[in-house]
């Protein structure tokens, strides 16, 4: 039997790239997906078309507990097992000081920090039995500074806290990382002028953006490092430097 790896956010962009990257290495996959739901289907289909049964979709809106509760559920219901878990699902958009709400407060917390914890606690079991791994998508901004995005920030600080925490607490069998990346796509729904553009990679070291594959290469090699475990590896082409 194939292992099986949970990708949240897989429908689009990066996830998506994660998921055909592993697919294509023999794993089956779990889809997660929000909103993206033609994305997503047709990912799917995809795979199915090339290995039966090699593909799992699962929808949930991860700022709600109800709903990954029952994408729990729903994933363990089929019997099958999971080895690996990318918490790669993300929202993301400024919060300036002023304009706070408990509504950008659990949107910003759901996806990138409460959801991860809670599918990991969910999982870990099942990840222990089967010496599985965790990789979490974290952002070089951690340790610096961005501008109106403290809320944001916030929670991808204590994803960041959480991945080294936890390195310990399951280790020895679960190893957990963490991809930190950098300016790499423009966010969702922008369009970066050739001015914005220029700027960016003006501060990019490697003087280029990095790439969906800069990431996947990371994921795929955090997966088989056997010896490596509760690390941030930054993906950024020098720019945290």
């Amino acid at each position: 039997m194939n292992k099986r790896i949970l990708i949240t956010g897989a429908a689009k962009r990066i996830g998506k790239e994660m998921a055909l990257s592993f697919f294509n290495k023999g794993w089956d996959i779990v889809i997660h997906y929000n909103s993206s739901k033609d994305e997503a289907e047709g990912l799917a289909n995809q795979m199915n078309s090339e290995r039966n049964n090699s593909a799992m979709l699962v929808q949930a809106n991860l700022d709600n507990t109800n709903e990954v509760e029952n994408l729990v559920k729903k994933i363990l219901s089929k019997n099958r097992s999971i080895d690996a878990l990318i918490n790669n699902a993300s929202t993301f958009y400024p919060t300036p000081i002023g304009t706070f709400s408990e509504e950008n407060w659990n949107a910003l917390m759901g996806s990138n920090l409460k959801a991860p914890l809670f599918l990991i606690q969910s999982f870990h079991k099942e990840l222990e039995k089967n010496k599985g791994f965790i990789i979490n998508v974290t952002d070089i901004n951690v340790d610096r500074a961005l501008v109106n995005h403290s809320i944001y920030l916030a929670a991808k600080s204590g994803l960041q806290t959480l991945t080294k925490s936890l390195a310990k607490e399951l280790a020895p069998n679960i190893r957990v990382n963490a991809i930190a990346p950098g300016a790499i796509l423009e966010p969702p729904n922008t369009d970066w002028t050739a001015e914005q553009k220029n700027n960016i990679i003006n501060a990019v070291p490697m003087k280029r953006m990095g790439t969906e594959k800069d990431i996947v290469d990371a994921a795929i090699y955090l997966s088989e490092a056997e010896y490596v475990t509760g690390q941030i590896l930054n993906i950024d082409g020098g720019k945290s430097l």
